[in-house]
This record gives C-alpha cells, sequence and structure tokens, in this order.
C-alpha cells in the first residue's frame, strides 16, 4: 500500500462541443492540483492536511462551481458549502449558507476541530468563520459576470441547472447562448497518505437558480462527501439524487460489509443503482485502489498513486496518463 489520491471538478452533461480553451483551462487547473497534491503526499503531509490543500486550490479557482466561481441563487446571491471527513476517527465538519467566505473547506475543518458540532449553516457559520480569524471578502468578490449570465438563462428557461447541462436551444430572433458549461462543476478531493490515512473534502456553490437556503449534498455526511477506516468518497453530479442515494456511505457500506469487494465494483454498484446522469465519484481504499466513476457524459478528474500512475480525463475515452513529476 502507498499513497493515492483522486479530485474531481464535477460531473454532468458535458458535451464534446466543449470549446477548447474552457476544456484546457480545466484539465490543467485539475494538473496543477494533482501536482500539489502528490507533492504534498510525498512529503509525508497527512490526508486530511492533502484534501483540504487541494480543494481550496480548486475553490480559488474560478472554472469551477465553488469558492470564486460559485453560481447564483434565485435571488442573485451566492451560498456555498462544504465538508470533510477523516476516515479513522469519523471525525467530520460541514458548513452552508455562506456568503462571504474565501474557502469553505477550510471553515468546515474548523467546525470540526474545533466545535463540539458537525455542521453549522449560514449567519452562526459567517460568525464562526471571523472568530477564527478565516479570509473574508465581500459577496460581490465571488459573483463572476459568467455567472451572472447563466443566471439570466436559467430563470429565462424556468429551470434549475446542475453541475454541467447542455446549452439552451436559440431562440429565433435571438442571440445564441454563452456556452453553458464554463464555470460549473462541484470540487472534491480524497487521498489515501503513507501512513495509511484516509480523507475527504467537498465544495460546491450548489445549482444555478437554486432557491436561497436549499441545501445540496456536499455537506451533508454520507451523501456527498464520506469517509471511513475502509475508503474515501468525494460525490457530485445531482445533489437531491445523491441525498436519496446516500451515495458516499453506500460505497463505504459497501466496502465494510462485504470483504473482498474491491472498490470499484462497489462504487460502480452504487453509481449504477442511481438515475443515469446524475452522478458521478472519486474514491480511494484502504488498500490504496483508486475509482473515478460516474453515469454522467463526464466528468472532470484526475488521479494519482505512489506507483507512478497518474490520470486527468473528462469524457469515458479520454482518460490518459500525464507527468506529474513522480
Amino acid at each position: 500500500m502507498g499513497w493515492a489520491l483522486a479530485l474531481h471538478g464535477g460531473a454532468g452533461d458535458i458535451p464534446r462541443s466543449l470549446p477548447a480553451e474552457l476544456r484546457d483551462r480545466r484539465l490543467a487547473t485539475l494538473r496543477r492540483c494533482l501536482d500539489i497534491g502528490t507533492a504534498a503526499l510525498r512529503d509525508g503531509r497527512p490526508a486530511l492536511d492533502v484534501v483540504e490543500l487541494v480543494v481550496r486550490e480548486l475553490e480559488d479557482c474560478p472554472y469551477f462551481n465553488a469558492g470564486k466561481g460559485s453560481v447564483l441563487t434565485s435571488d442573485s446571491t451566492v451560498e456555498m458549502e462544504a465538508c470533510v471527513m477523516e476516515g479513522a476517527t469519523l471525525r467530520c465538519g460541514a458548513v452552508s449558507g455562506l456568503s462571504t467566505v474565501v474557502n469553505a473547506v477550510s471553515l468546515a475543518r474548523r467546525v470540526m476541530e474545533n466545535t463540539p458540532h458537525i455542521y453549522l449553516a449560514f449567519e452562526g457559520a459567517e460568525a464562526f468563520a471571523r472568530n477564527q480569524g478565516l479570509e473574508t471578502k465581500d459577496p460581490s468578490h465571488f459573483i463572476t459576470e459568467h455567472n451572472i449570465e447563466r443566471l439570466r438563462q436559467a430563470k429565462e428557461a424556468n429551470r434549475v441547472q446542475i453541475d454541467y447541462t447542455q446549452p439552451m436551444t436559440k431562440k429565433p430572433g435571438m442571440d445564441p447562448p454563452a456556452d453553458d458549461n464554463s464555470q460549473i462543476g462541484t470540487v472534491g478531493c480524497v487521498a489515501i497518505d503513507a501512513a495509511g490515512n484516509l480523507a475527504t473534502a467537498t465544495s460546491t456553490g450548489g445549482l444555478v437558480n437554486k432557491m436561497p437556503g436549499r441545501i445540496g449534498d456536499t455537506p451533508l455526511v454520507g451523501a456527498g462527501t464520506y469517509a471511513n477506516a475502509f475508503c474515501a468518497v468525494s460525490a457530485t453530479g445531482k445533489g437531491e439524487s445523491i441525498i436519496r442515494h446516500t451515495v458516499s456511505r453506500d460505497v463505504a457500506a459497501m466496502m465494510e460489509h462485504r470483504p473482498g469487494m474491491t472498490l470499484h465494483d462497489a462504487a460502480a454498484r452504487v453509481v449504477g443503482a442511481t438515475p443515469r446522469g446524475d452522478v458521478g465519484l472519486v474514491a480511494v481504499s484502504a488498500s490504496g485502489e483508486v475509482c473515478m466513476v460516474y453515469n454522467t457524459t463526464g466528468m472532470f478528474r484526475a488521479c494519482a498513486t505512489e506507483d507512478g500512475h497518474a490520470e486527468v480525463g473528462i469524457w469515458t475515452d479520454d482518460g490518459h496518463s500525464v507527468s506529474i513529476g513522480l
């Protein structure tokens, strides 16, 4: 067994017609974050530190639906959420309803380590972030022009949009819609360190045009995020479906209660039991097995293991090895 990690930048109906400049800058970010995570694991940093570090980097990137790139509610506001969990101890922390905290994942870890609770939300979570001295910004910092346009499109179509959605159809007399996939994608990371410790972290801005106060799967322990002594899981996709199927916990439960089952088989069974087009996940096991499974068109994803394997991809047939300085 050696160290391993996997990360994702969201799953959904990602079209192969996605413009190259949009596709390439996301893949470049995944490669950079893979470099950061593997370097930290090689240096002996614990898995919990690594997943937080990687997700912070993804939150700071405006190309994904977390942190700076978070999508907007129907009230044109940002409500971010995140969760972290440590496998050996089952310690976990979660936050939601954030509008000023730069790195929601770090606040989730502070909830885990510095409170008697697991989950803080909205005003209470914001106050705790200030108490902990975490960086905050005016809510306008998180709102991008593209997400303003995405909200306008969603309102016009009277729909709520998940992580990745095909562009809306052009209407007569109107210009073609802006790319509908430019800044959308929940982010997450799972890792096992050289000492065998497992950890997971997930962060998101939620759904385009969601109702204010809506809570997704990401901060719900056992739905979008879960780790135990057998594996660590981070899910992405349609939050309501992930919640109904307790996706992350079900993968871990299969590993726990069905001795001999591989992580890939457990993940494939769980994802296969959800509606097609709804769910993707990344996971690592206590034996160092890595899997990246989805029933959507694609999932922005990357992984690396101590034995030298590394991969970055979007669609089923495009996973390819990358150099990360192993």
